[in-house]
């Protein structure tokens, strides 16, 4: 589905779905969002990132993206306000278990990919860590940004890539008990939201060949940059779910 990017205006003009996204690299909940409408077949404007706007901040309430601005109604910076609101909006195919317990457990593994303390937040925060040690990670100058922008404590270090590997590891081991059951998704029987944010998280740790995933060097640098640790639980099974799901489902190349 064809999206026409705008500047700030010229999308604050029109009504519908609108949303701000990250350009220039594969962000994760850029990604996720932007898949989550593909698959629902939900048009919408873009808008790219300058976190140095200040009317694009005064109209999302955010420096931050994705953040979606549907009609008149309140931004929508989160994730799982993005995912809600896309349910609302389009019912086929629902991305979300019916049955309520089922659909905790769903809105839980989300959370561990995309919330806060999850496996992006704590990657991201990994990721800064290595560039400030002078381990690999994000460029330097990048690297401070997101520091000061996310909270990344020095001493913190260690912990950031223990979290990740324990992540990594209940992902991994979901998958395989679903595979035991003969089942490729997360939930069930079904594609669910669950992997769509596996999927495009994955780029923070083996990206797309570039060829579909286009991106700075250092910053591919960057997403490949992983300790042995975090390789070891880089199970394959998180890798070959990623290329099941943009295989069948999401779109490529990304823009």
């Amino acid at each position: 589905m064809p999206t026409t990017y705008l500047n700030v205006e010229g999308a604050k003009s029109q009504s519908g779905l609108r949303m701000v996204v990250v350009a220039g690299l594969p962000s994760p909940w850029s990604e996720a969002a932007k898949g989550i409408l593909h698959i629902k077949n939900i048009p919408w404007t873009g808008v790219y990132l300058d976190p140095r706007d200040n009317d694009m901040a005064k109209w999302t309430g955010s420096r931050s993206a994705p953040v979606i601005m549907y009609n008149d109604e309140a931004p929508r910076p989160g994730w799982e306000q993005i995912l809600l609101l896309a349910e609302r909006l389009s019912t086929e195919p629902s991305l979300l278990p019916i049955d309520s317990a089922t659909k905790a457990i769903a809105l839980g593994l989300c959370h561990d990919i995309c919330g806060e303390q999850g496996l992006g937040w704590v990657r991201r925060l990994d990721s800064v860590h290595s560039g400030l040690t002078g381990e690999g990670g994000f460029p330097e100058p990048i690297a401070q940004y997101l520091a000061q922008k996310y909270g990344y404590k020095k001493q913190q270090g260690p912990e950031y890539q223990v979290h990740v590997v324990s992540l990594l590891n209940k992902l991994a081991d979901h998958l395989h008990k679903q595979r035991d059951k003969g089942e490729r998704f997360y939930m069930g029987t079904t594609l669910s939201a669950v992997d769509i944010y596996s999927a495009t998280f994955m780029a923070y740790f083996k990206p797309l060949a570039a060829e579909h995933s286009p991106m700075p060097d250092s910053i591919r640098s960057a997403f490949e940059s992983i300790s042995e640790q975090i390789s070891a639980a880089l199970d394959p099974i998180l890798i070959e779910h990623r290329d099941f799901i943009y295989s069948e489902y999401l779109e490529l190349p990304l823009v």
